[in-house]
Order: C-alpha cells, then sequence, then structure tokens
C-alpha cells in the first residue's frame, strides 16, 4: 500500500507544490496582516494541496492516452501501467473532498467558489486539443490559489490578491510555454495545440520572457497595493533575478534540453517572494 502510495504521489509530482503553495502563503500573510491562526494555515493548506491534486490526477487521467504515444511521457504512471485509471481516480475524488471541507471550514464565500475551481481544474486539461493559450489555461489554473487564500482569510476579494494571482497566472504560464516547446514536433503529429506548436520556438520564447516581466510587475504592484514593508520588495527583486538566470540558461542548453534542475531554478520564484513577504509582515 505503501509503495502505492508513493507512485500516486510521484504521479501527481507532488514536489511541484512548491510552485504555487509559496503564492498562497503569501497572500495568506498580507491578508491577516501577519502570522495568521492555526486553523487558517491548516485549512489553507489542506485546500490548496487538495486542490492541487485533484487537479493533476485529473490531468493525467484526461491526458494518459496522448501521453502513452508521447516519447517524452510515455513512461508515466498511467501510460506505463505502474498505476491504473481507477487507483487515479480514486485519489483524484478524494481529493475533491478535501478540497470541499477545508472550502466549507474556510467560509461560505470558498465553499460557493471551490465547485467552480472544481470544474476549471477539470476542464482546461482539455485545452491543448483545441487552442494554442493551453499555457495561459495551465497559469490561470495556478493563479487560484492567491486569490483562494486571500478569500479563506477573509472572506472577500479585494486587488492585491487579483494581482498576485495576475503574476502567478504570468508566471507559471511563461514557464509551461517553455516545458511543451519541448513536445513541439508531437503537437503537430498530433493535431495538438501549444504556443510552440502554432508560432514556433523563437516566439514562444520571446512571450515566455514578456510574461514573466509582467509576472514581476504585478508582484511590485500588490506590493504597492497594500503599502507593504522594503523586504517585500527585496523578494520581488530577488525573484526577478532568479527568472533571469532562467532565461539565460534557457538561452545556453536549449528549450528541449530542460531537465529537473530548471524545473528547481523555477520553483526559487515563489519560495523568495514568501521569504519576503514574511519578513515584511513581521517587521
Amino acid at each position: 500500500m505503501l509503495k502505492k502510495l508513493l507512485l500516486l504521489l510521484d504521479a501527481i509530482q507532488y514536489k511541484e507544490s512548491v510552485f504555487a503553495l509559496p503564492f498562497a502563503y503569501s497572500s495568506m500573510l498580507i491578508a491577516s496582516d501577519g502570522l495568521p491562526t492555526w486553523s487558517h494555515f491548516l485549512w489553507i493548506t489542506l485546500a490548496m494541496v487538495g486542490a492541487r491534486t485533484f487537479g493533476m490526477s485529473m490531468n493525467r487521467i484526461v491526458d494518459h492516452q496522448i501521453d502513452s504515444r508521447n516519447p517524452r511521457t510515455k513512461q508515466r504512471h498511467l501510460p506505463s501501467g505502474q498505476l491504473r485509471i481507477y487507483e487515479m481516480g480514486t485519489m483524484s475524488i478524494s481529493a475533491l473532498g478535501i478540497f470541499i471541507i477545508c472550502a466549507w471550514k474556510l467560509g461560505p464565500l470558498c465553499l460557493y467558489l471551490a465547485p467552480v475551481a472544481a470544474v476549471y481544474l477539470t476542464l482546461y486539461s482539455y485545452a491543448k486539443r483545441f487552442t494554442w493559450a493551453s499555457s495561459i489555461g495551465l497559469g490561470l489554473a495556478l493563479g487560484i490559489a492567491p486569490m483562494g487564500a486571500w478569500i479563506g482569510i477573509t472572506n472577500s476579494v479585494a486587488l492585491t490578491p487579483f494581482l498576485l494571482s495576475a503574476s502567478v497566472a504570468f508566471w507559471s504560464a511563461s514557464f509551461d510555454i517553455i516545458y511543451h516547446i519541448q513536445d513541439r514536433d508531437y503537437y503537430i503529429q498530433r493535431g495538438l495545440h501549444s504556443m510552440a506548436q502554432t508560432f514556433g520556438e523563437r516566439t514562444s520564447v520571446k512571450v515566455a520572457v514578456l510574461m514573466d516581466i509582467g509576472a514581476i510587475s504585478f508582484l511590485f504592484l500588490a506590493g504597492w497595493s497594500d503599502d507593504l514593508s522594503w523586504p517585500y520588495y527585496a523578494g520581488c527583486f530577488l525573484a526577478a533575478l532568479v527568472l533571469v538566470y532562467k532565461h539565460i540558461s534557457l538561452n545556453k542548453i536549449g528549450a528541449s534540453n530542460i531537465g529537473p534542475s530548471f524545473l528547481r531554478t523555477n520553483a526559487y520564484v515563489s519560495i523568495a517572494v514568501l521569504i519576503g513577504t514574511l519578513s515584511a509582515m513581521l517587521s
């Protein structure tokens, strides 16, 4: 059973939770004007983990046939037979249940919006079949995190979490555009859609750069909208340096050669912002 659980966690790339979760925590800290209650921290954490687990497991189920034909992904757990669809489906339903329960515990607005988020987390996986903007769809899915955390604390919406969510959407869409350059030839063969498949690699990289610039801009605007102190901006500046390094590295190695180290580099962006936010709220 433990082996199966580890396979399920590996299948949904649980380590990548570090991408959006720190942004959710940053939004939570700002909304709380400092440290949140332990109750809020617990329910927001479980809600984010539940939502991400549900979204990723549904993505694996929806895309398992596409993955089985792609040389880069055919060794994933479902196509290779390490896991079965019913096992992934069981995890997906369980994660959805956790997400809904957490939304209920966080307040009425969270509960009302949870089904909307769940439907979107299911449907965005189909986007690559219809539009080159599928990476933007992923960005919007991850961009839910800061707004969700803010609503969990305040039971309301505001400009600051909207700006944080926009930053996450731009940043994660930028990365996904680059990531799927690796699959350009396969997408062309199979009639699937991506930025690289439609506009080519060079244009895709340029768009990714512009999106990262937009992501950092939204971060600074979020600090301005809530009048945050200088450590927050220091964290944003460090995040900007990480993105600069990411694109310099990409230029050297090429988009077709990105690996785990490139994934980790992108994760440092959200960690830098969280450290800056925490320092600002405690100063």
